[in-house]
């Protein structure tokens, strides 16, 4: 018998679409405590999804509601396009459709959870993995219990704020290993209108994904990862894992991308999970993982010879290496572990470009430009080390979010203290010099997350950072855009090796847009059905832009 039905709704209206794959894991526990689920996808209605949610409600009574916030905002610092007022709006009108009460959670939700369970005027939220905390809501509203019962909810209580209640064990609270499924796959589905449908994202969004383990051990400066996940490494069973991705690729999602906040770290789990695929393909030649593309994210180390021929040996087609910048004094203290210590040089990124060509195994290089200790001349060594690599594509981002609870976010609240605005501090939408409070000098948590998002008139203003010292002479407030250091950046790529990179625009610089949110580019790739990662197609761009769609299948 039901204990009753919980309603998973995706409030993401952004194409190329992603694959909501929180949604398939918080089914699969909602299903395997007995409560039935739908998933109201809005993803694929983003013209008429006020229709869709009205329709909804009026044939279906959850409850319980929760919604996935995966992005804040886009992130990128030169358009810092925000998604919280749709995510509102959308809020806003579930909230008029039914009486459940409404929990939101994701890993965007839980960079500033306090402050969006706030905005989002909602009744609960989750921060970190949700799979069994939304389990023990769903049971608590069920049987009449109060919620705060449950460790680790954010309970909004109106004029007296939000609250969180507390983990009984304080390495749960910040690792959250516990809260994560390890042991059995989650059920993923295509073609059922009550779940997310993986084939179709597949078809219009290239890509499917996989989770091979939560969590971030490491420490690195501008990172919200261990905080939003888990500081810990929760780590899969192999076998679980591959079970997934069978079922995927049995469903013709045949190009995966992991989720993992880098897959190589914890390097013997990833062989482990590659093993396993590498054991079930020589035993099987019917397998389905034969037919699988597998596109990862990794950190420059660790990394090994062995490790590359199992990557390819499993399927692997590209590898996204992350170094961010090549100089060791801007590294030092930037990119390191728990303890602070750099774990990498660039001579480990030479490594994997090395290993990947020798396997055929396509790869892109992503540099980090405009953190704390940047100057014109660390950015044109960067720039000179990054197109001296053997990758098939090099990108570049200048300027960077600034988070709450990133060590970076951090810093520059205490520097701030409340009174001073700190250079580098930078918002399109700012209006007025841009002052942070550290936690303990605001009144609650609410306030301290709020501003990085929002100004003190409520206005969206997302907080970036860009080193003052890379600062036109004529640039000046803290809406000014850092085009010298953008221009400067796009004159240090030599004309001829621009086809392999991707660089951060404005309007007037260039036609290209390297932006993931509403692409030009990506939505041409996907109308014209290529898959995998979209940077491996970066290159044949033009061409990919002027090709005409008169066939059917996939590339």
């Amino acid at each position: 018998m039901s204990k009753g039905l919980v309603t998973l709704v995706n409030p993401n209206l952004v194409h190329p679409p992603i694959t909501p794959y929180a949604l398939d894991i918080l089914a699969t526990s909602l299903e395997d405590a007995e409560f039935d689920v739908d998933v109201l996808d809005l993803t694929f209605s983003r013209e008429n999804w006020t229709e869709v949610v009205d329709a909804y409600f009026g044939r279906r009574q959850p409850v319980l509601v929760g919604v996935t916030i995966r992005n804040t905002d886009t992130i990128y610092p030169q358009e810092q396009r925000v998604f919280l007022g749709s995510h509102k709006a959308i809020i806003d009108q579930v909230r008029t459709r039914t009486r459940a009460p409404v929990v939101a959670g994701g890993v965007g939700f839980s960079s500033m959870p306090y402050a969006l369970v706030d905005y989002f005027g909602i009744d609960y939220g989750v921060k970190g993995p949700g799979e069994f905390t939304l389990v023990q809501l769903a049971e608590a509203i069920a049987s009449g219990a109060p919620p705060e019962t449950v460790p680790g909810l954010l309970i909004n209580k109106g004029s007296a704020g939000v609250h969180r209640v507390s983990h009984a064990d304080p390495v749960v609270a910040a690792g959250h290993v516990s809260l994560v499924q390890r042991a059995t796959p989650y059920r993923r589905h295509s073609g059922r209108p009550d779940r997310v449908d993986n084939q179709m994202y597949f078809h219009r969004g290239g890509l499917g994904n996989i989770l091979t383990k939560n969590g971030c051990t490491f420490a690195c400066t501008h990172c919200v990862e261990p905080d939003a996940k888990g500081n810990r490494f929760a780590r899969r069973a192999e076998t679980a894992v591959v079970d997934e991705i069978e079922s995927l690729l049995l469903q013709g999602v045949l190009d995966l991308h992991t989720t993992d906040s880098e897959f190589n770290l914890n390097i013997t789990h990833s062989k482990a999970v590659l093993r396993e695929i590498v054991r079930r393909k020589s035993r099987d030649a019917s397998s389905p993982l034969h037919r699988l593309r597998l596109w990862i994210y990794v950190q420059p180390a660790p990394f090994d010879a062995e490790y590359a021929a199992l990557l390819a040996e499993a399927g692997c087609a590209g590898i996204n290496v992350a170094p961010d910048h090549s100089r060791p004094e801007l590294l030092d203290g930037w990119k390191v572990s728990a303890g602070g210590t750099r774990f990498y040089d660039f001579d480990d990124v030479r490594k994997v470009c090395r290993w990947a060509s020798e396997h055929g195994m396509a790869t892109m290089v992503e540099a980090l430009l405009g953190m704390p200790g940047e100057t014109p001349e660390t950015m044109r060594a960067c720039v000179d080390d990054f197109q001296s690599l053997d990758a098939t594509v090099v990108g570049y981002t200048l300027g960077i979010r600034v988070f709450p609870y990133s060590p970076l976010g951090r810093r520059l609240a205490a520097a701030s203290a409340g009174e001073l605005a700190v250079p580098g501090l930078q918002s399109n939408d700012a209006e007025e010099p841009i002052v942070l409070a550290p936690l303990e000098r605001c009144p609650n948590r609410v306030s301290y997350e709020r501003q990085f998002m929002f100004d003190r008139a409520g206005r969206f203003r997302p907080v970036y950072y860009f080193s003052p010292a890379l600062v036109g002479d004529d640039e000046a407030g803290p809406g000014r855009r850092y085009d010298h250091a953008l221009q400067l950046l796009w004159d240090c790529v030599p004309p001829h090796d621009r086809l392999r990179v991707m660089l951060p625009t404005r309007p007037g610089l260039s036609p290209e847009d390297n932006n993931y949110a509403d692409n030009p580019f990506l939505l041409r790739l996907t109308e014209l059905g290529y898959t995998g990662a979209y940077w491996s197609h970066w290159p044949k761009r033009y061409e990919i832009m002027h090709e005409v769609p008169a066939r059917t299948g996939t590339r």
